[in-house]
């Protein structure tokens, strides 16, 4: 089922969570711990993220340094393909513009089609390492807007070689993301809305936003969103925290801000397991608040660690 159904068809919040694909030389034995660790509270749909080739420089015996390109998760579209066939439950794979060509896009969403995921979320994604300014793969799309055009243009039977005929239709269900707190590369948050807009306008058929620790953030977000004409669900993602030095890594990632009364709780913490129950309880807070306004979905970003994750679930909904 597509997401966007779900969420229309949700007579209240329903939850959702994000995974991150294992790494290179793992099994997906713990991925699947956390999944059935959730599954009791009826997930409507789970993310798996993507990740790009990265280029490491390795000092070899010799004392000569070769550069070398690794992928550290691989395997998305298979993962995805497992977990829906397993667990019964939508999936919902990222498909990234960087370190992918337009036509490895499109054949990534031929897979997809043929594996019957029919969900995705649209991203830029990351740069390469070192880089102060996206640079797209050649021949690959330069931002999230042209990534929707092309989802979108598949829905329509408009594949990249003009030549074919009788087509079929890959129609997907996307998803983009938003941010609350402004997209770092951004030069303001009007600007930001724009470009948001713009993914909309695309074809996007809702949005899911970044972490956010102050939900009156994510509310003004939303009413900015609708003042600019965007019209479709806008998902709150949650992420708890779990480690101590989260209350400087955090902001200084993801530019992003904590709200004083947290970070001065997180200052008290001597340890990671202070800091973990400090960000239970704040996730917690915001999750009840954010129910209570009927959000369209709880979505938690849960970075491979579940049992906080599920207090938190069991305590809202």
């Amino acid at each position: 089922m597509k997401v966007i159904d779900t969420i229309k068809a949700a007579k209240s919040t329903v939850f959702s969570f994000e995974l991150l694909p294992p790494l290179k030389g793992n099994d997906a034995s713990k991925l699947y711990q956390t999944i059935e660790s959730l599954t009791e509270f009826d997930p409507k749909y789970i993310n798996i993220t993507t990740h790009r080739d990265e280029e490491e420089f390795k000092e070899m015996r010799d004392g000569s340094i070769v550069k070398r390109t690794v992928r550290k998760r691989p395997g998305t579209v298979a993962i995805a393909a497992a977990i829906q066939h397993k667990y019964g439950i939508p999936v919902v794979p990222h498909i990234l513009c960087g370190g992918f060509t337009k036509s490895e896009t499109e054949h990534v969403l031929i897979d997809l089609n043929f594996l019957g995921i029919n969900n995705v979320l649209a991203l830029r994604g990351d740069g390469v390492k070192g880089q102060h300014i996206f640079q797209p793969t050649g021949n690959g799309n330069a931002n999230a807007n042209q990534l929707v055009e092309q989802i979108k243009n598949l829905g329509q039977g408009k594949y990249l070689d003009e030549d074919l005929k009788n087509n079929i239709p890959l129609d997907f269900c996307v998803g983009v993301a938003g941010y609350p707190e402004k997209h770092f590369e951004a030069p303001n948050m009007n600007s930001d809305l724009a470009y948001l807009k713009q993914k909309v306008d695309a074809g996007a058929d809702y949005i899911v936003t970044q972490m956010f620790f102050d939900n009156q953030v994510y509310f003004d977000f939303v009413e900015k969103c609708r003042s600019m004409g965007i019209t479709v669900p806008i998902i709150p993602g949650i992420k708890p925290i779990n480690l101590l030095n989260q209350l400087t890594v955090l902001p200084k990632i993801f530019a992003i801000d904590l709200p004083q009364e947290l970070a001065s709780e997180l200052l008290k913490c001597k340890s990671n397991d202070e800091a973990r129950r400090v960000g239970t309880e704040w996730a917690i807070y915001q999750s009840k608040e954010l129910v209570a306004k009927n959000v369209p979905s709880l979505h938690i970003y849960t970075y491979g660690v579940s049992d906080n994750v599920k207090e938190i679930v069991k305590a809202v909904f």
